[in-house]
């Protein structure tokens, strides 16, 4: 089996290496998922963001390019933090970084459910389901939106 992980984040990838350490056919590249996938004619079974390119990537050109990188009947699923009550579509932050250095600006794309459900099926996806599940057990109060798609249509 191949697996295969992309970060921007340098620190991410170190941490992968470190959880996974020879772990045979894993590849891990620093870059963009968006950049990756279609710069590359590999075909997946499934593809995976954890809170990371379907968060932080326009989803108009993310979705076409994942669903070229699917099988027929491969699966993309994603997970990311629920979007804010009335705070939709395209959001920013400022993030800090070290002092005298401006922030980095970070965005992020948040809907609601019914809406990444719709978006993935006029973008060919089918059997999709997305919901948010309630946060552990503890003081957190806030949930995760998992969603999974499945490719559509013929290779």
């Amino acid at each position: 089996m191949k697996a295969v992980g992309i970060d921007l984040s340098a620190g991410q990838l170190g941490k992968a290496r470190e959880r996974w350490p020879g772990v045979e056919g894993m590849e891990l590249h620093q870059t963009d998922a968006l950049t990756y996938l279609a710069g590359r004619s590999t075909v997946f079974d499934a593809v995976y963001s954890v809170f990371g390119a379907s968060w932080f990537t326009d989803p108009v050109p993310l979705l076409p390019v994942v669903h070229a990188s699917l099988r027929p009947g491969g699966v993309f699923a994603f997970s990311q933090r629920p979007p804010v009550e009335g705070c939709y579509g395209c959001q920013a932050s400022y993030i800090p970084r070290g002092p005298g250095e401006d922030p980095a600006v970070v965005k992020r794309w948040d809907y609601e459910p019914d809406v990444w459900a719709l978006i993935l099926k006029e973008h060919g996806y089918v059997d999709v389901s997305a919901s948010v599940i309630a946060p552990p057990p503890g003081s957190r109060r806030t949930g995760t939106l998992l969603v999974r798609a499945v490719r559509g249509g013929q290779g």
